[in-house]
């Protein structure tokens, strides 16, 4: 190893059971090469010998928590590399960690590092409950698909729009099936009721880390936004001063048309989708939501007039981008001056 006392610039290529930690100098010499078990004491002691406040970028990987608090609490100025922004690593004839690492520190060291952002650890707390309570949605739903799979199989008519509602519960009791039918359906039922359970604790621990909130609170105040939706928007969007306007964010969303361009030929495609999948879930429902009259829903219905019902979809997401920037307002300034004038009653969730 050279001798060297100037900053250091670490790459760090983080897997599940260990990593690899190329150190460089900031005129690109390499100066080490470690692998390390993965656990924090481990992390703490290697990047202790690349002197003080080094600057230390990894992967936004599997797992990147845990290896990022640790090079925080250690000192380091650490950067988060967007996985997308990184996939010119395959350029190369040979692959492996060391290159890895090594390749994450030059992009660092030159500026051209595409980072992602670390969301503090309220945020991730708030995240973890929204997108935990997502999935649970969808097991659920997938229970109560099967539940009407097993009545179409065996021909049986469903005369209410709810099975799982009040009059529907009833109406299951007394349905006879033949095995084993019967101890499917039954079985489906208490997953459907534990789950349900677990759904209503998530909304409770997410209504009170979000009691006082200011970008919450003014998030709520959109036609089409309920409890549910305000909390995976505030969670997955976090901090909205990084973005320096509506733009940014819709396009950070995966909200805006894929743009090449090349001499004279543009061309513009569909939405890019690069962005977080349940924010732009959480848009797209509030949209269907949003109650006519409001300036969502009607660019919505200009939309669809003037390109014929074949272009709902296009309409929803230009509502949602539409939606989007009066978030950004509603989180940045606490009100949105383009909807000062009350809105019509409407059912949000």
């Amino acid at each position: 190893m050279e001798a060297y006392d100037g900053p250091q610039i670490v790459g760090m290529d983080l897997h599940r059971r260990r990593s690899v930690l190329v150190r460089m100098s900031e005129d690109g010499r390499k100066l080490a090469t470690a692998r390390i078990a993965n656990s924090p004491a481990r992390l703490a002691a290697e990047i202790g010998r690349a002197g003080v406040h080094p600057k230390v970028v990894l992967e936004a990987c599997y797992g990147w928590y845990w290896a990022a608090d640790a090079l925080a609490e250690a000192g380091a100025e650490v950067h988060l590399a967007h996985p997308l922004g990184v996939k010119a690593f395959s350029y190369r004839r040979v692959k492996n960690d060391e290159l890895d690492a090594r390749d994450l520190a030059d992009l660092l060291r030159m500026g051209r590092l595409p980072e992602a952002w670390i969301a503090p650890a309220e945020i991730r707390e708030l995240r973890e409950i929204t997108r935990y309570r997502h999935k649970l949605v969808k097991l659920r739903t997938g229970c109560k698909d099967q539940v009407h799979a097993i009545l179409a199989k065996l021909g049986i008519e469903v005369t209410c729009s709810d099975i799982f509602g009040a009059w529907g519960t009833q109406w299951l009791d007394e349905l006879v099936l033949p095995q084993p039918y019967s101890w499917k359906v039954a079985s489906l039922r208490q997953l459907i009721g534990w789950l349900t359970s677990e759904i209503t604790v998530l909304e409770q621990v997410a209504a009170d880390l979000l009691a006082g909130h200011d970008a919450y609170r003014a998030v709520r105040q959109l036609p089409g936004i309920g409890p549910v939706l305000g909390a995976v928007i505030v969670a997955e969007i976090g901090d909205i001063t990084r973005f320096r306007h509506p733009a940014r964010l819709c396009s950070w969303a995966g909200l805006t048309p894929r743009h090449h361009e090349s001499d004279t030929t543009v061309i513009r495609g569909r939405i890019t989708k690069q962005g977080s999948p349940i924010l732009r879930w959480a848009l797209i429902e509030a949209v269907q939501h949003t109650p006519a009259g409001t300036p969502v829903c009607q660019a919505r219905d200009a939309i669809i007039a003037r390109r014929g019902p074949q272009a709902r979809n296009i309409a929803k997401v230009a509502a949602a981008r539409k939606l989007l920037t009066y978030v950004f307002y509603a989180m940045r300034d606490g009100k949105v001056r383009a909807l000062d004038t009350p809105a019509a009653p409407h059912q949000a969730r």
